[in-house]
This record gives C-alpha cells, structure tokens and sequence, in this order.
C-alpha cells in the first residue's frame, strides 16, 4: 500500500527542507539574512535591493554553496550585527573567509567580507554582487560614480540590455521613493552592471570583476580578499507610504483582441519511445504542437524521429523540429541530410528552427563570435530543404543568447527561443520572481521583431541544455540545484503554479505559441521511471504530475478569445482568462508559498464550477487525467481561499 505523500513532497518534489529566513530590522530598514546573504532590503517597506551576496563561482558559474560557522545574529532597538565564517571548497580547492553586516538606526547598511584563498582556487568570480529589483526602477534615472571619482547620470535600460549597461562602477544611486535616494557604494575592484533579466532573472546585478578580463582565473594560495557594500538614503518622504489591502484581488475585463496561444510539449530524442507508451494520456492532454529535436552530431536523434512521427500521429498534433548543424559542410549539405532523416521517418513538419552548433553556447556581444554560415544562408538553405514549411529563427538557447544574436526578421517566419529560471538561483521564491522579467522579455523582443510571430520554448523549471558551462549539474540527490537537468519542483504543486503564471505571462504578452514541459522525464507531465528519485512517485510507479492539468487546461483554449485580467498583486498571484461557450473559464495561480485570500471580479456570474489543484486534492489530482475534472464543485466564485502554491480554475456564465 502507497503511504501518503508529505506536504514537502506534494509543494517541492523532494524533502529538502528550507530554513526560514530571519527578519532584521534597522531603524526604517528590513532585510532578510538568508544562508549569511542579505534578500529583500527594504525602507519604510519599499524594496531598495533585492539581493547583497558575497558569492564564489567555479570555472563553469556554478555557486559554491558555503560552509557558515559562527554564525551569530544581533538585534538592538535600532541596529542589528550579523557575524559569521565560511568556506567554500570542493576536492579541489578551497576560500575561506569572514562576513561582518551591521544595520543602524538611520537606515545605513554595511555588508564586508575578508577572506583568503586556501590553495590556488580556480573561479570565474569571487566576491559581491548587488541585485535592484525591477518595480520602480526600469528605466529610471540613476547616478552613477566612477572608480576615478566621475559622477554620470545614466538609466536603469527599459528594454533588456544585450551588453553591460554600466561599467566602472563605485556607486550607484536611484530615487526610491518620492524624496529618498539611496546610494549604494561597493568597495574592492571595479564593478560593472548587467541586465539579470536577459536570463529571466527580475533584477539588474552589479557585481565584482569586469567581464573582459581574463576567465576563469586564480587566486593563489594565501592571496586576500577584502570587499564590502554599503547602503545609505538621503531625504525624506514627502508623501506617507501607500496602505496595502488585505489579500489580493483578480478583476476579469473584456476581450483583448489577442487569441490564447497553442500549447505545445517537447519530445527530447532520448524521451521519444517512452513518450509513444504515455500517447494516450498525452491525447486526453491535447497538445496543439509537439517541438522535436534533431542534433545531426548525434545519429541517435535521427533514430528518434521515427518515435516523434508516432506520438504525433496517436495525438493528432503537428510538428516543429529543431535542426542542430555540425557547421562541417555548406548548411544546403547539412540540411539536406536533415531532410532525409525526416523523409526516411515519415514525420510531417509544420515548422523547422535550424541553428548552427556553435550557437549553443553563449557568447558575450563584444567577443569574437565564431565562424559560422551568415544566418540567411542557413534560412534559405532551410526552405529550400523543407519546401512548404515554416522557417522559424533565434535560438535554441535562451533569450540571453537570442538578445546577443539577433536574427534577420526579414528570412524567417517566426521567433522563437527559450528562458530557464534557474540558471542563477534556485530557491523558491527566486524561481517564482522570474515570471516578474517576463513581459520585458516580450516586449524587448517585439522591439528588435516588430509584428513578427512569436514563439516561447521549449521553457521548463529545469535546464535542457548549459550554454555557460559544459553541461546541466547532475542532481542525484533530489534537491533544488542551480542549472540542473531535473528539478523535483516539476512534480509538485509548485510546477503547476509556476506553469499558469508563465501562460499568463506570455499570453499577455500575444505569444503565438508556447512550448512548456514534456511528455516523461525529468520535464514531464506524465510519471515515467527514470535514472534519478521520483519520491512517492516511484513507490506508486504510476500517475501525472499537478502541471499535467495546467496544461490540459491551457491546450483546450489555444486559440479561443484571451480576457483581460487586472491583478492587484501580481508577484503573489497570477491570473489568465478566456472566452469559452459563451462564458468565461478564469485561471489564479498562488505563486507564494503561503495562503492567499483572492477575489475575484468581473466573471459573467458570481457562482461557478470551481476546481482547485491544491494540497488537499493532490492525490486524486495526481490519480490520473480525469480525477481533477471529477473533483470540480459548484460553488461561490467571487472569493477564493488559495493554498501554498495552489490553482484554481472558474467556470462561470
């Protein structure tokens, strides 16, 4: 008999558990201290930073996850310490160093590290960065002084920065509220900005050490490290701070004029036979598009095709396949072969999406790209290979990669790339506060592709594919990990929330179609035994995960009339709304890990059939396809109760 699953397993997937952060107050100043970083600075309850971290990366940006000892904490009436020490090392090196935080009564902050290297320790960085947050500061003026002591006023970027947008950085300062300014100073090196929101991130970093210098590099055995930041506010508010309601509120306009958009699901090569044997679950789902992938250095993704044909023919929904070129021979001769290989497998094409191998990687704007065919070749090449089908251009990475090499709209039919929320963080709330970029993401997207079609995917909570190392972190033991393939959260009712609020998003934004999650496997909708832990799911063998019937929902309205949604409180809740026979289907994702009290406006009645994917209903919801639609009630609608990362679904009129 199946014990019952833990409420850490039903939210997360895994039983990691997460320490609660500690709250300090300073005067008019809050912070989180959060494994001996500082999150969410605030005054008079305005978020100023989102982030203070003193952080040591490997030679592949993985963050070393640091050993604190004497960790202690301070609260005075009106300041607060914060004292520890820290390691970071693996079996090849090791850091160490002393991290001193104090708060004071006028609101001023001081974060210092000094530290040593124990051996030579090879990294890509050592030391601080500074995350601002996005509210409030998107292309608002800010100060910037120089390491020479220059004073520039310059702009946090509207429009997503491909490049540094600031560079030679010792202080920056911005207006956070009417009649206050902070000035963040930071000590140690040069600094320079870049646009966090190029990888989904909902911030801008400063950080240590300019990117054009050589990496990765060593810091010997013995050499030091002292650095610190420094927060202070200058002025007074000139208006009292806003009152916050309780709970949030979902109002339901009218039509946008914007059709909700095609919901499809990606078939990796390696997933493709285990996805034929799930095809019937896959079917109840109704994928408007399967995304395939056909890497010509790998002859076993050819192979796949013919399993990719299957699914497609037992789910009825057509076929978009990444092309991978060697760049060995002329792209005609590259795609050429791709051709063969779809021809020999009988697999019908709407679109394809060719890029060259080098284009896996990331590259910096201002580095040497590598030689590769002009992308209008390779486009032409593409349609001559694939007559009659669409030719879709970016990239097969993420916007990061796509905002530095930006494709001739003019040669392709579409737009496409992908996002990944955990390429810098992995914590909960860090991953939720991606969707936060996401409609910057559009619109800078719609900046440089004006009227252009717009495809998003294939995007899952996990990493596909490591464009800034060798490979995706393996996770062998089940836990939140940065760049890691499978990410447990993807099973829980985390995943779904995660999901409806990235549809909403992107929905919002007119995406024609939007590719989320995959059949089995470490992206899955449908539970597959695989070669890591599946906590409760392995001990069932059998059963669909919570995002399952996120994606069934949002693949019946492909196509139908999107409604406007107004959310008070859109970092908590997220909301997505249709037409459907003659009433309207209402969406609400609880993106926080606590209840939420949500109303709801504007449906054609104040009653409907309400389902909820919460922890409560996750057996029966993880049951099977049709458990969810069973368990749907009749039932007052203009108020919901929203548990830890739950989701509800109102029909109503």
């Amino acid at each position: 008999m199946t014990t019952a699953p833990s409420r850490a397993i039903i939210l997360f997937g895994t039983e990691q558990t997460v320490p609660k952060p500690k709250i300090l107050r300073a005067g008019s100043l809050t912070v989180e201290v959060e494994h001996g970083n500082l999150r969410y600075i605030r005054y008079r309850g305005v978020e100023v930073l989102r982030a203070v971290a003193f952080l040591a990366r490997d030679r592949n940006w993985a963050t070393y996850g640091p050993i604190i000892e004497n960790l202690k904490i301070g609260q005075g009436p009106g300041n607060f310490t914060v004292g520890y020490d820290a390691t970071c090392k693996d079996q090849r090196q090791e850091l160490r160093y002393r991290a001193t935080i104090t708060g004071r009564a006028d609101g001023s902050l001081r974060f210092e590290a000094d530290g040593r290297a124990i051996t030579d320790f090879l990294t890509n960085r050592v030391g601080f960065i500074v995350l601002h947050p996005l509210e409030g500061v998107a292309g608002a003026p800010a100060e910037v002084t120089h390491t020479d002591g220059r004073v520039e006023q310059a702009r946090f970027p509207r429009l997503i920065s491909p490049a540094q947008p600031l560079f030679d950085v010792r202080a920056l300062a911005h207006e956070v509220m009417p009649g206050v300014r902070a000035t963040c100073t930071m000590e140690g090196d040069a600094y320079e900005m870049e646009d966090q929101r190029n990888w989904t991130d909902a911030s801008y970093k400063t950080y240590i050490r300019p990117l054009a210098r050589p990496k990765p590099y060593t810091l010997r055995a013995g050499e030091a490290i002292r650095q610190s930041v420094s927060l202070a506010f200058q002025g007074a508010p000139s208006a009292p701070p806003a009152r916050t309601d309780e709970g949030t509120s979902v109002e339901v306009g009218g039509p946008t004029g914007r059709a909700m958009p095609r919901i499809g699901l990606w078939v990796p090569p390696a997933q493709a036979e285990r996805s034929v044997a799930v095809a019937d679950q896959i079917g109840t789902l109704g994928p408007s598009l399967l995304v395939g992938h056909l890497d010509l250095r790998d002859p076993s993704d050819a192979a796949a095709l013919r399993h990719l044909r299957a699914l497609a023919e037992a789910v009825g929904a057509p076929v978009v396949l990444e092309i991978v070129l060697p760049n060995q021979r002329a792209p005609a001769e590259e795609l050429g072969e791709a051709a063969a290989a779809v021809r020999a497998s009988g697999l019908s094409l709407e679109a394809v999406v060719p890029s060259p191998q080098e284009y896996l990687k990331s590259w910096q704007p201002q580095e040497q790209w590598p030689d590769c065919p002009l992308l209008e070749e390779i486009y032409g090449a593409a349609r001559a290979a694939f007559p009659g089908v669409l030719v879709g251009g970016g990239m097969l990475s993420y916007f990061t990669e796509l905002n530095r090499k930006r494709p001739p709209v003019g040669h392709i039919d579409f737009i496409t790339h992908a996002t990944c929320p955990i390429v810098h963080d992995c914590d909960d709330r860090a991953v939720m506060e991606t969707l936060e970029a996401l409609p910057w993401v559009a619109e800078s997207v719609r900046g440089f592709a004006p009227g252009k079609p717009y495809r998003v995917g294939p995007s899952m909570l996990g990493m596909r594919d490591n464009p800034y190392g060798a490979a995706p972190m393996p996770n062998p033991e089940n836990r939140r990990v940065a760049m890691a393939i499978n990410d447990p959260r993807q099973r829980g009712l985390f995943g779904a929330a995660w999901d409806l609020g990235y549809a909403a998003r992107m929905a919002e934004a007119g995406v024609e179609a939007l590719t989320l999650s995959a059949p089995v496997g470490a992206f899955g909708v449908v539970y597959a035994r695989t070669d890591f832990p599946q906590p409760w799911f392995d001990q069932r063998g059998a059963g669909i995960y919570p995002v399952y019937h996120v994606m069934r929902g949002m693949a019946a309205a492909a196509g139908l009339p999107q409604l406007a949604t107004n959310v008070s409180n859109g970092s908590a809740v997220q909301a997505i709304a249709h037409r459907m026979d003659g009433g309207a289907v209402l969406w609400i994702a609880n993106l926080t890990g606590a209840a939420q009290r949500v109303r709801v406006a504007g449906l054609p009645s104040a009653h409907g059939r309400v389902a909820c994917l919460d922890l409560a209903g996750f057996e029966t919801a993880v049951a099977g396809p049709d458990g969810w639609e069973a368990s749907a009630e009749e039932r007052a609608a203009d108020a919901l109760e929203l548990g830890p990362y739950a989701v509800a679904r109102i029909e109503a009129g």
